[in-house]
């Protein structure tokens, strides 16, 4: 019976071996799987620059998710850490502008603002008796609030000492890159070293057995969500020096990031497993899925699909594993076991490189006769954003030119890893139409340093010269929206004003025109003024609130089409007749609601030609053609008048 058993071991050795180093690191395995399909599926993919671009842009997210990578362990959840990433910057922002703080002192102030928000949902899990869950939900909409406030809604402009923190060193190592290293060596010391760590394990592991075997666990959940805090405030601090602005909206929905890091890294949500390493892995493997889509030209909706499906293998990995009788790869096993681990990642770092190298052969001359050119959208959530889409795609295929569209989700910070996707990979040209006027300036900047060109649609860049701004006049077109309501109404009347996403320069730009507007008109009274984020369905709850308050309004002015068609489901039979609705943009269904009479007016920007005028400066800027600097696509005001002589 002995020699049979030992007769099976022997022969199936080898592939026991291998199944089982698979298993035990699923995460680094998946890792270099997707390194070399990425070298072998794009050119661009394997370049320095470009490999440098995947750093930087898993940075942000990988101090967040070493932070997670604590409160996991010990079995709870953290879903603040993106707000308070944001609040923290807002606060360096203010103090370090606003009050002449210095920038020692108001770094200082950041991660105490860190440190303070981890402190309150440590005492409300550990003292107030309240779910992870619910505690740190509640904190996320707090600190998103609070950095709303102090910002008043704006992004802040950093000063240049803080800035550098996005830079790089000796002119090609990324600062975010050397901070991701040095916090994850700190999560890792943390974790594997210190009191604290063997007590996150414990908790994670067994909190009853650990309370009763003496630890103090209220304290110490207190200790672990101020560490999650204060790696929250550096992620944040990170993320405002690349954009060079404060950005009160900035790391919205990061901490699924974060959590789908660790858990990819191979940590269980149940808790008592759960490494640095490994959390850095998970957010590499996001921030390869990403910049290699990204470079695929697949749509950022499709990218949304594949990351979570990702994330749902990763669990199912897991499952396997612990099915399997595979050793937990999160407990890092002192003596012996760390140097079989630093061998496993040593061994596959020879292979990845071995195979990516053998990749290269599978790409000839990346020099192209089609023209590539990148258009990078704040979203394609908004039909104004898809007519600019439409119409830069039917330019660049009528002129021959290969077009690459990126979707940034309004999050400012996803729109400068796509710009420094395109710039690595050495398109002809960059369109990009921003979604924060300052925080796109690095990033152009870079592009125009590669000599890339760049052309602005509809907003423009702060901070970086481009070789074109392609734009209608917000601020003039908000002015006209104000005059065309206020003469419908007689020059008297009580309105109420809807406004865009607090914090992007389309917002700002058309509610200083709504108010320039009304100045000429004093029987005008604005008895409310509300956000709704661009987003038609928000447009129909603020509406319908804001009528309990005032049932006899008489007009309202929103800052897009999908909030003004949002308004006008709330009103009702009131929308075009006692109640009259002016929007703008020009989208198809708001000229059509005009055209119907539920709708007074839109100001109409032709999006489909500010798509098209810009892809046709950017082909002339790629063959050295002269370009004007500003090129102005006129709005207009549509009536029911003259909406049938109307084109967007």
């Amino acid at each position: 019976m002995a020699a049979e058993t030992l007769k099976s071991g022997t022969g199936a050795g080898g592939a026991a071996a291998l199944r089982r180093l698979l298993l035990d690191n699923g995460a680094l395995t998946a890792l270099i799987v997707l390194v070399i399909a990425m070298s072998a599926l794009s050119g661009d993919f394997l370049t320095t620059d470009n490999l440098l671009n995947v750093g930087v842009q898993a940075a942000v997210t990988a101090v967040l998710a070493f932070g997670v990578t604590f409160v996991i362990v010990s079995a709870g959840i953290d879903l603040s850490v993106g707000s308070v990433a944001a609040l923290s910057a807002t606060v360096l922002g203010w103090s370090a502008t606003a009050h002449g703080v210095p920038v020692v002192l108001a770094v200082l102030l950041a991660l105490a603002t860190g440190v303070a928000a981890g402190l309150v949902n440590g005492f409300l899990i550990s003292y107030g008796k309240l779910p992870p869950f619910i505690a740190t939900l509640a904190m996320l909409s707090v600190a998103r609030g609070l950095a709303l406030v102090i910002s008043d809604g704006s992004p802040i402009a950093f000063p240049g000492s803080v800035s550098h923190l996005g830079d790089t060193l000796g002119g090609w190592l990324p600062v975010p890159v050397l901070v991701m290293v040095a916090m994850g060596l700190v999560a890792a010391f943390v974790l594997g070293r210190t009191y604290i760590g063997r007590s996150m394990y414990a908790i994670g592991g067994n909190e009853e057995a650990a309370r009763l075997s003496g630890l103090r666990v209220s304290r110490q959940k207190l200790a672990i969500y101020a560490l999650s805090g204060v790696f929250a405030a550096i992620a944040g601090v990170v993320l405002a020096s690349r954009l060079s602005s404060a950005q009160p909206q900035a790391a919205t929905g990061y901490e699924l990031d974060a959590i789908a890091s660790v858990v990819i890294g191979g940590a269980s949500l149940s808790g008592g497993t759960g490494k640095a390493s490994g959390t850095l892995i998970g957010a590499l493997i996001l921030a390869v899925l990403r910049n290699g889509l990204n470079l695929l030209n697949v749509s950022a909706f499709w990218q949304q699909v594949v990351i979570g499906v990702v994330i749902a293998l990763a669990v199912l990995l897991d499952t396997v594993r612990r099915k399997a009788g595979a050793t937990p790869t999160a407990i890092g096993a002192p003596g012996g076991g760390r140097g079989k681990q630093a061998a496993t990642y040593g061994l596959a770092a020879v292979v990845a490189v071995a195979i990516v190298g053998a990749t290269s052969f599978l790409h000839g001359d990346p020099k192209s006769g089609t023209q590539k050119i990148g258009l990078s959208l704040s979203t394609l959530n908004n039909p104004f954003f898809v007519q600019i889409r439409a119409g830069a795609q039917a330019e660049a295929t009528s002129l021959g030119v290969d077009l690459t569209v990126t979707d940034a989700q309004n999050d400012a910070s996803q729109q400068a890893n796509q710009l420094q996707n395109f710039t690595s990979s050495k398109l002809g040209a960059i369109v990009v139409n921003p979604v924060d006027s300052d925080a796109a300036s690095n990033s152009v900047q870079a592009a125009g340093a590669a000599k890339i060109p760049v052309i602005a649609v509809d907003r423009g860049v702060n901070k970086a010269e481009v070789n074109a701004l392609v734009a209608s006049d917000n601020v003039a077109g908000g002015e006209q929206a104000a005059k065309a309501l206020a003469e419908k109404l007689g020059g008297s009347g009580k309105i109420v004003v809807l406004q865009g996403l607090a914090g992007t320069s389309a917002a700002r730009e058309r509610a200083e025109g709504f108010a320039k507007g009304l100045e000429a008109y004093p029987g005008i009274e604005v008895v409310a003024q509300q956000p709704a984020d661009f987003d038609r369905t928000k447009g129909l709850d603020v509406m319908s609130n804001l009528l309990q308050a005032h049932p006899d309004v008489q007009g309202v002015i929103a800052a897009n089409d999908e909030m003004a068609l949002g308004a006008a489901k709330a009103l009702g039979s009131k929308a075009g007749g006692s109640v009259q609705v002016v929007g703008f943009d020009g989208t198809p269904d708001g000229l059509k609601a005009v055209e119907q009479g539920t709708l007074y007016a839109s100001v109409a920007q032709q999006p489909s030609q500010l798509g098209k005028i810009a892809v046709d400066n950017a082909v002339k800027a790629i063959r050295g053609e002269k370009v004007e600097q500003t090129i102005k696509v006129p709005v207009k005001v549509v009536t029911k008048e003259n909406v049938a002589g109307f084109s967007g």
